[in-house]
């Protein structure tokens, strides 16, 4: 297909695929003639991948070429790959300090308890957890510390279905496409939800009246 065919099946025009090309992010076309070049369906998985990336995930051109070399080592298997572009996709860096000993235990501690035996305890993610917990104790939250581990159950019942949908897709980039999309717009869903169910369930447990507070905050906008 042409320059332009490869633009009207994925959305992206034709100068931003000159630009991915010239940043290394996407592989040039099989020049066919002075003026032809010829691309294939790797161009069209592979830039559907680093749109994702770009403007879903919203991962800077730079990370998105450090994804893509890291995900194409030859002997990197399918679990590793999502595992970088998942750090790649990360709202939250790394503390800039150590946790304290203690939140660093219980953040283990709730990782064994469900089971999850493929963390290592020297994990990144389980120092951002362990940051997070100890903040809640400096707030004096320790009831919502001890909450924690019913967040990693919810977390896993996503973590399931996020896994189920990928399950269903054969190529790599369609794969890791797939977990882009899915992972940014679910985190959207999911903060959506959570809101949306703590008005609701906010109005039962303090009892503020009849009226549907979805419908009142409709009505007075």
């Amino acid at each position: 297909m042409r320059i332009g065919e490869l633009s009207a099946r994925t959305g992206v025009p034709a100068a931003t695929i000159k630009y991915y090309v010239r940043e290394g992010l996407l592989s040039g076309g099989e020049r066919r003639g002075h003026n032809r070049v010829e691309y294939g369906e790797a161009h069209v998985r592979r830039l559907r991948l680093v749109r994702a990336m770009v403007e879903v995930g919203s991962v800077p051109i730079a990370k998105v070429r450090e994804v893509l070399a890291e995900i194409e080592e030859p002997d990197r298997d399918i679990d590793s790959t999502l595992g970088v572009a998942s750090r790649a996709l990360a709202q939250h860096r790394l503390p800039a300090e150590e946790p304290q000993a203690q939140d660093l235990d219980l953040a283990r501690a709730i990782v064994r308890g469900r089971g999850w035996d493929a963390i290592h305890p020297g994990h990144p993610y389980l120092r951002i957890l362990a940051d997070a917990i100890g903040r809640l104790r400096e707030l004096d939250l320790v009831d919502m510390v001890d909450m924690t581990g019913e967040y990693a159950r919810a977390a896993e019942i996503v973590a399931e279905f996020d896994l189920a949908l990928l399950s269903t897709r054969r190529e790599r980039d369609e794969i890791l496409e797939a977990m882009v999309v899915g992972t940014v717009l679910g985190d959207a869903i999911f903060e959506a939800l959570r809101r949306i169910a703590q008005v609701q369930v906010s109005a039962r447990v303090y009892q503020r009246g009849q009226q549907k507070p979805l419908e009142s905050e409709e009505n007075s906008s």
